[in-house]
This record gives structure tokens, sequence and C-alpha cells, in this order.
């Protein structure tokens, strides 16, 4: 089915697929890149910098810490969930459309948010910022993968994540000196200036390209996807607040896992689906999907438990932790890029399973370290783990939009995007879970040893993280594991010279042919109304 929508001309030296032919390599494509990582980083940033503000707007509103972690999770439950819904809008409308409309959404959200009288009205802000956030997140890589050739992408998309990684890392440091140097409302404001100046800039560079004709949009399989992802992660999110066996996280979970299977099985009979599932028939997709969950998952095991350990353990303010935390994103900021180049020429998979492989080696020295290391100890491991996801990102995100066939790539980008978002949640929820249980299984253990109740409670502390942390490691190492079971190379010259992503599997970080060398896609883009 996906195969049969291109149709070739390679004697002529052009393809045609979905009405659009190959053209040379766009000379603006650096600067559609530069676009698309200037408008795509504000919702990552604003994701990571509302996170320092919250004792601020507590104040501010006069509500309680349940009430105001809402204004956190209420942006990652909405970003999560329609993630594919403006991806397969993508497909039909034109990325170009749904990036801008994301854009100009999501500055009209943070206005609403930096000006909201009352903590109910501030929610309402977040869930459009959010809304304008899932839009131009859900379709950026698929700009990318279209405007660059394929012996580009790898560096392209590394870039692009090297871009989030920052915004991911700075947004706290952002956040906190935005606030004392005005007030909390400035965290929301300065995403006006930034998000006009992309919004015109991405008119200026991004090109028109065209729309898929004739299809319609799968509104019962979006509704469903919604609300099977918007329970779900409620109910990872809300878990240890609420009580991981309460009626409500129970309900949740069943309702997310039926309706799950209802979307699967509407998914596989509608004509027109919004997740077209045949491309989990590729093992390279299937794969570097579920790779980079995993990925994300170990990420937020380890990053959403370290400052306690920084702080109530070691002692550390949190000024100093957070510079101890900042050696895992500089790593990221560095190799990002870097490897995204080298995939370009190697191919995917052995970096992909080096970098998870990698990251589950900087756990595993984490968890020997005990209750009383120096910070410095503590750095340089991170930095390992930090090494290790700058190495993966970029190749498996290579691999999962060269994985896709043309006229999929915004369901594709979408993927990557709930990928993300959706791993974040789950790795909160699973280092939650694991290091309360375990906790209270060492208190238990150690109370028989005559420990004084406040080593006992440290004790305990430690070896509750120590055992999250395995855990961490473990779902690293599945990860790598499923990095190696994708496809290795492509068929050769099939993409270099056809310019056919990977729909059927295949790496698509090699390129064993010159022919590829100076010809581009051109952006399936759709007009602005």
């Amino acid at each position: 089915m996906i195969r049969g929508q291109v149709g070739e001309g390679e004697g002529t030296g052009e393809r045609v697929a979905t009405g659009a032919r190959r053209l040379e390599p766009r000379p603006d494509r650096w600067s559609i890149l530069a676009a698309v990582v200037l408008g795509g980083a504000m919702g990552p940033v604003d994701g990571s910098v509302s996170n320092v503000i919250m004792p601020v707007i507590a104040h501010q509103y006069g509500v309680g810490l349940a009430a105001v972690s809402w204004v956190v999770m209420v942006y990652l439950l909405v970003i999560g969930s329609t993630l594919l819904g403006f991806g397969r809008l993508g497909d039909m409308w034109g990325y170009r459309r749904i990036f801008r409309a994301g854009i100009l959404v999501f500055t009209a959200g943070s206005a609403m948010s930096g000006a909201a009288p009352t903590f109910s009205l501030l929610l309402v802000a977040r869930v459009i910022q959010a809304l304008g956030a899932a839009m131009f997140m859900a379709v950026g890589p698929a700009i990318l993968t279209a405007v660059f050739p394929a012996q580009e992408r790898g560096r392209a998309l590394g870039l692009n994540g090297m871009a989030i990684a920052a915004g991911l890392a700075l947004g706290p440091t952002l956040g906190g000196t935005l606030t004392d140097l005005s007030n909390w409302r400035s965290v929301f404001y300065i995403n006006l200036p930034i998000g006009l100046a992309a919004l015109v800039w991405t008119g200026r560079v991004l090109p028109e390209g065209e729309r898929g004709g004739g299809e319609r949009f799968d509104l019962p399989g979006s509704l469903l996807a919604l609300l099977s992802l918007g329970a779900l992660l409620l109910a990872a999110s809300e878990g240890e607040s609420w009580g991981w066996g309460s009626p409500a996280i129970l309900s949740a979970t069943a309702v997310g896992l039926v309706v799950g299977l209802l979307f699967v099985l509407w998914e596989l009979r509608v004509p027109e689906p919004m997740l077209d599932l045949t491309l989990f028939r590729s093992r390279t997709f299937s794969a570097a999907s579920a790779a980079g969950l995993l990925s994300f998952m170990t990420q937020f095991v380890l990053t959403f438990l370290m400052p306690f350990y920084l702080q109530q353990l070691l002692g550390l303010d949190p000024l100093h932790a957070g510079l101890v935390m900042t050696a895992h994103p500089l790593m990221v900021l560095v190799l990002a890029p870097v490897a995204g180049a080298l995939s370009d020429r190697i191919g995917t998979r052995s970096l992909a399973f080096a970098g998870l492989a990698l990251s589950g080696l900087g756990l595993l020295l984490l968890t020997g370290l005990g209750p009383g290391a120096p910070a410095w100890q503590v750095a340089w491991r991170m930095a390992v783990y930090g090494l290790g996801t700058g190495i993966f990102q970029a190749p498996n995100n290579s691999a999962v939009m060269g994985a896709a066939p043309r006229s999929r790539l915004g369901i594709a980008s979408s993927v990557l995007a709930a990928v993300r978002n959706v791993g974040m949640v789950l790795g909160v929820a699973v280092a939650d879970l694991v290091f309360t249980a375990r906790r209270s299984a060492w208190t238990a253990v150690l109370g028989g040893a005559g420990l004084a109740p406040a080593e006992l409670g440290r004790l305990a502390f430690w070896f509750g993280l120590r055992d999250a942390w395995l855990v961490g490691a473990l779902l690293a190492a599945l990860g790598a594991a499923l990095s190696l079971l994708r496809e290795g190379r492509s068929p050769a010259g099939r993409e270099a010279v056809r310019g056919e992503p990977e729909a059927a599997g295949g790496d698509p970080g090699r390129v064993p042919s010159a022919r590829a060398a100076g010809r581009g896609l051109e952006l399936p883009g759709g007009r602005d109304g």
C-alpha cells in the first residue's frame, strides 16, 4: 500500500511522489533548519522553564502543591495526547501550515498565561500553549526530512536534537533568572518576541510545497487516540499522588488500555487512518521507535531522582546540584550533531546500539557511588550517561524518519515527538514507583540492624535510588538490544538513487551511492490560508 503511492523516473534523474518531483538540493535548507529550530525549541523550553516558578505561582494564586503541579502536568498531557493527530494533519494540509499555525497558537497561549488573572484561566492558557507546541513539535522533523537529502538528514536532525536538549537544559536557569530580574509572568512573556520572530522567519523561508490531496481526517481515530493516551499519561503521572492502587488510577489505566485497543481495531479497518499502522511493519521503524521510548524513560528515571540524591543525601544546594546535572545535557549538546553527521556516513544501527549501551553503563556506574560520594564523582558518571544519549538520539531519529514513506513523514515526525513525551512521563512514573517500593522494602530489611533512625532512613533512601537506577540500566540494555533488530544498510542505491525513504525498513543512515549527492526533496507544506 505504501510503496504503491510512489512512481519512478530514474532514467531522467527525477522522481514523482504524491505529486512532488525530485529537485536539486535546496540552497536555503540551512535557513529552513534554523527556522525550524527557532520555532521548535520553544516547546521544550517552556516545558522545563515552568518547573522552577511553581512555588511562586502557588503563592501568587494561593493554591497548594497538588493544584499548582497541573500547570506543568496539563501542558505535558495535552502535548502527549494530540501529537499524532497534528502529525496526520501535517501530511494532509502541509507541514508549513501546521508548523506556523502552532507558533501562532503557542504565542497567543503564552500571552494569555502571562496575563492570567486567576489560576483557572492560567490552566486554560496552558492548554492553548500546549496545543500550539504539539502542532510544531509534530511536524518539525518532517520538514527537515523533506528538505534535506539523505546524506545530510542525520546532521540536520542532530542539530535539531541539540537545540531541544539545550532548551530542556537551559529552561530552569532561564526561568529562575527572568523571575529574579522581573517576575514569574516574564517567563511566559519572553515567548512573545521569540514567537513573532519565528512566525516572520518561517513565513519567509519555509517553502509552500503541496498538500496531500483527496484525503479525509480520521476524526474517530483521533478522538480515540486522544482519550487513550490522555488516560494512560494521567495514570502514569498521578500514580504516586493518588495512589497506584486507587480506584482513580486503576480506572484511568483500564480506560486507556481498552480505548487503545479500540483505536488499533479502528485504525486497521478505516480506509484513511490517522495513524498508518503499516508503518510498524518496518522493523527499522518499530525497533527504533521502541528504542527511543526506552531511551527517554531511562533519562527521566535518572534525572527525576538525581536532584533528591544530590540535595538530600550529598547536601548540595540547588545551584551546585544543577551544575552537576548539566554534565549530561552538555555532552548531548556537543555530540548530537557529530553523531548525526557520522550516521550519514556509517549508518544508524551501530551508533544507536553504542549510545544506549553507554547510557546503561552510566547508570550502572552511578549505582556504585553510595550515599556520600563527592560531587565530581557524580558529574563524570553523568557525563558518561550524556555521552551515550548524545550518540543515540540523532541516529535513532534519522532511522525513524528514513523508514517512513514521503506521504507519511508527518505521522513519523509526530511518533518521534510522542515517543519523547510519553517516555518522559513513563520514566518519572517508573522512577517513582520503583524508588518508593524499594525504599520501603529496604527500610524493613535494615530495621533489625540496630541502626539509628537517621542512618536507617539515609541507607534506605540510597538503596531505593540505586534499585531505581538499576531498572533504568535494564531499560537501556533492552533499548540497545532493540537497536540491533533493525535492518542493516539500505539495499544498494535504493534511497540514494531512487530518493525513496525506507518504506519497508533498512538503515536510512547509510547512503552507498554517490548519485545521491546534490539531490533533495521538495517540502510538501501547505499554503497558508
